[in-house]
């Protein structure tokens, strides 16, 4: 039977697939997908290790469909989304910045969004009546649960909002911040229509304008995680004021899907074995990040010929990187990248999310059946979207 690994993302159990696949020990070609399939470890670090593999094509470095756009103009200077001297340093100013805030700070400030969002959240449910449908109060009035879908929201609003405060935005402008992030992630997604993607340029510069308004306002605190990126590129010669710009949106964009799945499938493992509950929330993310994680594949793009394994590679040619198999194999989080493109951020999603889930914890328990889910709709990402029992999807 044809096991698809795009379609996988969006199972309830992919993994007996994932795992034939990370058990190959060369590149397999999808000939219903047109691509090579990296599934194990020794493969996924080889490709990923090899100049010759870049993250985008070389004849589109900004996909057909956002160029031109603002959300063109932030994709192009992304870090992630570049290769050679153009990731090397700003890479660089990003792993030092994020290097040198302080976890602890991190960890309280999620904690507290994390615990105003919830009791926000039941306090819009009770007022539209949602909790009077189904039998339950508000949980800022001792509810024994959340509506399925505001916790859906909180676990995207939580990591966004929390990047967004450490980067010293006012408390009045996360709102705002949360509903642009969702809106620009859409350019992302090969699966969005044009209304999306017209929205995702509307937010780009909504973003890069809040930015720089941000910059101009005041200077920012030394500690704080826009003093010491800016410290960092003025130390690194990287002055490049429209790339800072874009790579700062980029820090929020990369923590609103990669760290809302975190929390999501954290909360999936909690519903599906409540007593998990106890190991608390670090354990239960790096657990997650390693077997449900959010980001389950990646594409690299040939530019030039090459060999990974005894497979010929030629200019053209496309390997998808199963992060979700080669992660499980080797016990090692794959979907925060490895090399040269390892995600300099891994660190922090883990603590926001992890306090994101005690908060959650301490809230009110999470039992069997309590909530129904299903994955989001995504060619790479595995995030859940929760509902109460009875409800459609």
């Amino acid at each position: 039977m044809y096991f698809d690994p795009i379609a996988a993302v969006t199972q309830n159990d992919p993994y007996p697939g994932y795992a034939a696949l990370a058990a190959q020990s060369e590149l397999v070609f999808d000939g219903e997908r047109k691509l090579w399939l990296a599934g194990s470890p020794a493969l996924v670090r080889a490709v990923m290790d090899n100049p010759a593999c870049r993250v985008r094509p070389v004849a589109e470095p900004v996909p057909s469909a956002i160029a031109g756009g603002s959300a063109g103009q932030v994709f192009g200077l992304l870090v992630r989304m570049n290769d050679g001297a153009r990731h090397a340093a700003p890479k660089l100013v990003l792993q030092r910045a994020l290097a040198a805030l302080s976890l602890d700070e991190a960890r309280q400030r999620a904690a507290s969004l994390a615990q105003a969002l919830l009791a926000g959240a039941g306090e819009a449910v009770a007022l539209s009546g949602v909790h009077g449908r189904t039998g339950t109060a508000s949980l800022a009035a001792g509810a024994a649960r959340l509506d399925g879908r505001c916790l859906s929201a909180w676990t995207f609003d939580v990591p966004v909002q929390t990047v967004a405060s450490l980067l010293g935005f006012a408390p009045s402008q996360l709102p705002a911040l949360s509903l642009w992030m969702r809106q620009f992630v859409a350019c992302l997604s090969p699966l969005s229509g044009p209304e999306q993607l017209a929205l995702a340029q509307h937010a780009a510069q909504c973003l890069l304008d809040s930015f720089s308004d941000l910059l101009r306002s005041a200077p920012p605190a030394a500690d704080s995680l826009l003093g010491a990126v800016l410290a960092e590129a003025e130390a690194a010669g990287w002055n490049h004021a429209q790339a800072i710009l874009a790579n700062l949106v980029g820090l929020l964009s990369q923590t609103y899907e990669a760290t809302a799945g975190l929390i999501g499938n954290a909360i999936v493992a909690l519903l599906q074995a409540p007593q998990r509950a106890s190991e608390g929330g670090l354990a239960l993310v790096r657990d997650v990040a390693l077997n449900d994680p959010p980001i389950q594949n990646t594409r690299r793009f040939v530019a030039e010929a090459t060999r990974i394994g005894s497979v010929d590679l030629q200019p053209g040619d496309v390997v998808l990187l199963v992060l979700a198999a080669a992660s499980r194999a080797a016990n090692q989080a794959f979907g925060f990248g490895h090399g040269a493109h390892a995600c300099p951020g891994q660190t922090l999603a883990a603590t926001i999310a992890a306090a994101a889930i005690d908060v959650l914890l301490q809230a009110q328990t999470l039992e069997k059946g309590m909530y129904e889910w299903c994955y989001r709709p995504s060619h790479n990402a595995r995030m859940p979207e929760f509902f109460n029992p009875g409800e459609a999807a």
